[in-house]
């Protein structure tokens, strides 16, 4: 900021003046001129007495006290309701572990009764058509097969301590999610795998791998890491598998944000028969209803009763 200029000695002159910048008066007077004035009416008045002197300690006093009052509060209502979320999540605990016993139980009973009623069907069938019917369930999922094949074991990568907090720092980049499981079952598939479990679930042509919060399902039962893929197939399998786009974005994660991933070759795996299937079917539609003479011919059909479309659940490992 520039002063008017000013006339010089001689006539016709002109000499300019410069007043110093706002930086520098900042720096020479930081201290606001309303701040002085306050200061030097306080030095001629003198400390104020009376209530104007101790409203506002009294003031200040006051809110201090309301607010470890509230805080108190707040910490007594936390602490009180701690026992009962507490119970509450161990009696969740508690019934989700026995609903799984209860499960496993009843897999178990169906998998016997399964094998029963196999050997009454051999024995019902000749020896070529029991033969053909056992080569169908192997290749489709549904009886328990061994060979040789390999593993592809997926974890979590480690979870990183604050060094100021010292909590835990858990990377989502570095987490396994259902997707990497999909692509893992896709890539074993076009490697040539003739069967496939994950953590002792066997995949089918209508299984499913979906996430439920931050746990993974597969057909709609939990699995937990670390994630173990068997898969039965050739020789070449392994080789072809290291090649597939999966197999390489597993590499770069492991590489970038140190999750645990590696493939390993398996001799005599041997891999579960998977569930029921839970097949639905498509019924036809009734025909048409005649319309009266006259009235002309119906030119939409009436909209199906009791039709059910055939659908199987979406991105499963196939």
């Amino acid at each position: 900021m520039t002063a008017p200029a000013q006339r010089g000695s001689q006539p016709g002159e002109r000499v300019r003046t410069f007043a110093p910048d706002f930086l520098t008066e900042l720096f020479r007077n930081p201290l606001e001129p309303g701040y002085a004035d306050a200061a030097a009416r306080r030095a001629e008045a003198g400390p104020q007495t009376g209530w104007r002197g101790t409203a506002p300690q009294v003031a200040t006093a006051l809110v201090l006290a309301l607010v470890g009052f509230l805080l108190i509060v707040a910490y007594r209502q936390t602490v009180a309701e701690a026992p009962s979320r507490s119970q509450a999540r161990s009696g969740l605990v508690t019934q989700i572990k026995q609903r799984e016993t209860l499960t496993d139980r009843l897999q178990e009973r169906a998998d016997g009764l399964r094998v029963e009623v196999g050997q009454k069907r051999d024995a019902a069938l000749t020896d070529t058509d029991a033969a053909r019917l056992r080569d169908l369930e192997a290749s489709t999922g549904f009886s328990r097969v061994r060979g040789d094949g390999i593993v592809v074991r997926v974890a979590d990568a480690p979870t990183a301590v604050d060094p100021v907090t010292g909590k835990g720092q858990a990377d989502d980049l570095g987490r396994v999610l259902d997707r990497d499981l999909q692509d893992i079952a896709n890539g074993l598939w076009s490697a040539g795998a003739e069967a496939i479990a994950i953590n002792g679930q066997r995949l089918t042509a209508t299984s499913t791998i979906r996430a439920a919060g931050r746990a993974i399902l597969v057909d709609f039962r939990p699995v937990t890491g670390p994630y173990e893929v068997s898969a039965i197939g050739p020789d070449q399998m392994e080789r072809r598998f290291k090649d597939t786009p999966a197999a390489r974005l597993l590499r770069q994660v492991s590489a970038d944000h140190g999750m645990s991933y590696a493939v390993r070759s398996a001799g005599n795996l041997s891999l579960p028969a998977a569930g029921e299937p839970q097949l639905r079917y498509a019924r036809p539609s009734p025909p048409p209803v005649p319309t009266p003479s006259g009235s002309g011919p119906s030119t939409s059909p009436p909209a199906p009763t009791g039709a059910e479309a055939s659908s199987s659940p979406s991105g499963g490992g196939r």
